[in-house]
């Protein structure tokens, strides 16, 4: 994807302090805690300098111990997401998740490390421990949780903490002249490989006539390419991340999002179902940061109110 489709938005000064005196966001590539030494192992020969840092977080009581002493939570996150999660020109983490998290963190007393993944290998990232949590733009369902992957034993909990459906993006101009999912048919449409996007196509090629061409790619950025090119006539992404590359890419001028949002659905943090305490730490630290303003100020930094909720509730998704 070029990089004017990466852009990202002006920050409040508020929320800008916020970031640099919060968690701290580690790309895959970055160098890890400076006290962590050359051992790696298990983080345990520094827990508790991790202890004693997070002991005036109002709700570090709530972790789990291990958690406390390594002091991080390990997040799998497929970072090509904008504005959700992508790497900025700096080639920094950005975007709403990572300003979440990082607002997590302070009231945790804990960093929030993202891995980089792709979308369908991060379930599997957490069914096997490399990474706490995911925080990906994931949509909470009730088939995920049930059981996120086949090999996955009990499913997974889901933190809701945003809200969000699927949407139509075109080309500016809207060549085909589409204004909703029947007249996708017949055409190619690019979409997210393992994402409820893909299903959206899935489940619209019952009702066509003349099927729908499906491009699936194994990152959004390529979904978005496609459209670019013209190979695709359509892209199906999430809602906000449609409207963000209507206003952004090529200064609004390349994309335009249509019709109406489709399926709106709570967005979670995935959280393994044996990790409970994990998830009811996650859960009251997104409540307190509701009720505190700070979700309120980042939401508005990324013009991403519509996806605001007031509650933060588990496993919302159906």
């Amino acid at each position: 994807m070029s990089a004017n489709l990466v852009r990202r938005p002006r920050r409040r000064a508020a929320l800008g302090a916020l970031v640099a005196t919060g968690a701290l966001l580690l790309t895959a590539c970055g160098d890890q805690t400076d006290d962590a030494g050359s051992g790696g192992g298990d983080g345990g020969g520094d827990g508790g300098a991790s202890q004693e840092a997070g002991a005036d977080a109002p709700l570090f009581d709530l972790l789990p111990e291990d958690i406390q002493q390594a002091g991080v939570i390990k997040v799998g996150s497929d970072i090509a997401y904008a504005p959700i999660e992508f790497y900025d020109e700096n080639d920094e983490i950005a975007g709403i998740d990572p300003d979440i998290a990082a607002a997590l963190g302070e009231v945790l007393g804990v960093e929030f490390e993202f891995e980089n993944g792709t979308f369908d290998g991060l379930i599997l990232g957490m069914n096997n421990g490399r990474h706490d949590v995911i925080m990906s733009a994931m949509t909470d369902t009730a088939e995920r949780q049930q059981g996120v992957s086949e090999d996955a034993e009990g499913g997974a909990d889901f933190v809701n903490y945003f809200q969000a459906g699927s949407a139509i993006l075109v080309a500016a101009g809207n060549p085909e002249g589409i204004q909703s999912l029947d007249d996708l048919c017949g055409l190619a449409v690019a979409a997210q490989q393992g994402t409820a996007n893909e299903a959206v196509i899935e489940a619209q090629q019952e009702n066509c006539d003349e099927p729908i061409d499906p491009i699936i790619n194994e990152v959004d950025t390529e979904t978005i390419t496609a459209l670019q090119s013209g190979r695709a006539a359509a892209a199906i992404t999430d809602f906000p991340v449609a409207l963000y590359n209507e206003r952004e890419a090529g200064g609004g001028e390349l994309f335009e999002v249509v019709g109406e949002q489709i399926d709106a659905a709570p967005y979670g943090i995935a959280v393994n179902k044996e990790d409970t305490e994990l998830r009811d730490a996650l859960q009251a630290a997104v409540q307190q940061i509701i009720d505190d303003g700070t979700y309120a100020e980042i939401l508005a930094a990324w013009d991403a109110e519509a996806g605001a909720i007031e509650e933060a509730t588990v496993n919302a998704g159906q």
